[in-house]
C-alpha cells in the first residue's frame, strides 16, 4: 500500500550527519580554544583567592595564639602573687583572671572581624565585583543597626571602658546607685551583684551613671562611745589605747588593721551625755569586722574601769528611790461630801411649794 505523499519526508528536512558532526566539532573547538586563552588567568584568580584566604587564616590564627599566651602569662602572674605574703591584698585572682579573659575575648573578636572583613573584601575585589554600592548598603544597614540597638551598644561599650580602666572587679563591694553589693561577675553587658540579703542583681552596664567603690585603696572604721559628761576623759584615752595596743597584737586583726587606733577626741557634748569618737584605718571591706570588735573590747574594758556607758544599766548607787505608793492615788474630791458648798452648789433648786406666792412680770 503506497503512503501518502503528504507523509513522506522531504529530503530537505532529512538531518545532514556531515553538517551535525561539522556544527559539534567547531563547538568543541572553540571551548577548547576559550579555555586554553582563559585557564592561565582563572589559575590566576584561584590561586590569588586561596592566598588571599591562607594569609588571613594564618594571620588570625598568629593573632589570635599570641593574644591567648598574653592572657595566660597574665594570668600566671596574678597567681604568682597571690602565693606570696600579703599576695590577697595585691591582687585578686579571680578578678584578675575575668578582667584579663573579658579583654582577651574582646581583642580576638575585634581581630578576627578586621582580619577576616578585609580578606572577603580582597576576595570580591579579585572576582571583579564593584564595592561602592555594597560598602554603601552596609554603611546604611550599620547606622540603622546602631539606632535600633544603642542600649546594646551603650552596654557594651560602658563595659568595656569599665573594664579596661579597672574600674571595679570579682570581689569589690561597690555602689552602682541602682544596686548595691558585692561583685559576683563582671560581663561586657551585664554585672552581676550580691546583695546584702543574698539577692541578686543583674545590672546593665549603660545604666551604671557612678560608682563607688568600697573595696579599692582602704577603709575607715569608727566607733561612738558615749560617756557620762562627769567621766575623765584622759582615762578614756589611757582605756582606749591599752584596748588598742592589744588588739594590734592579737591575730587576724594585725593584718586587717592598717593603721593604728586613734582617740580623735570630742565629737558631741550634751547634758547628759558626751561623745568620743574612735577611728582605725582597715584593710577594705573588713572595717566593719574591726568596729564590731572595738566595741566588744571598749565595752569590756570600761566595765573592768568602772566607766559607765550612756545606755547601759544604771549603777546601784544612781538608781533612784522607790516611789510612794500613796503618789498615785488621787487627793479626796470636795464633791465627795454632800453637805460641803461645793455639793450644795451643784444640786438641784426644788420646785417651789403649792400656794406659795409667784413672782411674776
Amino acid at each position: 500500500m503506497p503512503w501518502p505523499a503528504a507523509l513522506l519526508p522531504l529530503a530537505a528536512d532529512a538531518p545532514d550527519p556531515a553538517a551535525s558532526v561539522k556544527e559539534a566539532h567547531e563547538s568543541v573547538t572553540n571551548a577548547a580554544s576559550f579555555i586554553e586563552e582563559n585557564w592561565a588567568g582563572w589559575l590566576y584568580l584561584g590561586l590569588k583567592i586561596l592566598l588571599i584566604l591562607v594569609i588571613a587564616a594564618a594571620f588570625r590564627s598568629l593573632v589570635r595564639k599570641s593574644l591567648t599566651k598574653l592572657i595566660t602569662r597574665m594570668n600566671r602572674g596574678a597567681e604568682a602573687v597571690e602565693g606570696m605574703a600579703l599576695g590577697g591584698l595585691l591582687v585578686n585572682a579571680e578578678r584578675r583572671r575575668q578582667r584579663s579573659e573579658a579583654i582577651g575575648s574582646v581583642l580576638r573578636s575585634v581581630a578576627s572581624f578586621l582580619i577576616l572583613g578585609t580578606a572577603g573584601l580582597m576576595v570580591l575585589g579579585a572576582l571583579g565585583i564593584n564595592l561602592g554600592p555594597l560598602l554603601a548598603s552596609a554603611g546604611v544597614a550599620g547606622v540603622a543597626i546602631g539606632f535600633g540597638a544603642r542600649n546594646l551598644v551603650t552596654d557594651f561599650l560602658s563595659g568595656v571602658f569599665m573594664i579596661l580602666e579597672d574600674q571595679y572587679g570579682v570581689g569589690d563591694k561597690i555602689d552602682a546607685g541602682v544596686a548595691s553589693g558585692e561583685v559576683v561577675e563582671v560581663g561586657l553587658r551585664v554585672t552581676k551583684l550580691r546583695g546584702d540579703n543574698g539577692e541578686i542583681w543583674y545590672v546593665r552596664n549603660g545604666e551604671i551613671k557612678r560608682i563607688g567603690n568600697l573595696s579599692q585603696g582602704w577603709a575607715t572604721a569608727g566607733v561612738d562611745v558615749q560617756v557620762k559628761p562627769s567621766e575623765s576623759l584622759t582615762r578614756i584615752r589611757e582605756v582606749v589605747k591599752h584596748v588598742a595596743d592589744g588588739l594590734a597584737k592579737e591575730s587576724p586583726w594585725d593584718e586587717r588593721l592598717w593603721g593604728p587606733v586613734e582617740v580623735l577626741g570630742l565629737d558631741e557634748v550634751l547634758l547628759a551625755s558626751m561623745t568620743v569618737k574612735v577611728s582605725a584605718k582597715t584593710m577594705p571591706g573588713q572595717q566593719f569586722a574591726v568596729e564590731r570588735e572595738l566595741r566588744w573590747r571598749i565595752k569590756e574594758a570600761f566595765d573592768e574601769a568602772g566607766i559607765r556607758i550612756i545606755g547601759g544599766l544604771p549603777a546601784a548607787e544612781d538608781e533612784e528611790d522607790a516611789a510612794d505608793p500613796s503618789a498615785a492615788v488621787a487627793a479626796p474630791s470636795a464633791l465627795a461630801n454632800p453637805a460641803s458648798p461645793q455639793s450644795l452648789a451643784t444640786a438641784p433648786i426644788p420646785p417651789p411649794a403649792a400656794g406659795a406666792p409667784r413672782i411674776t412680770k
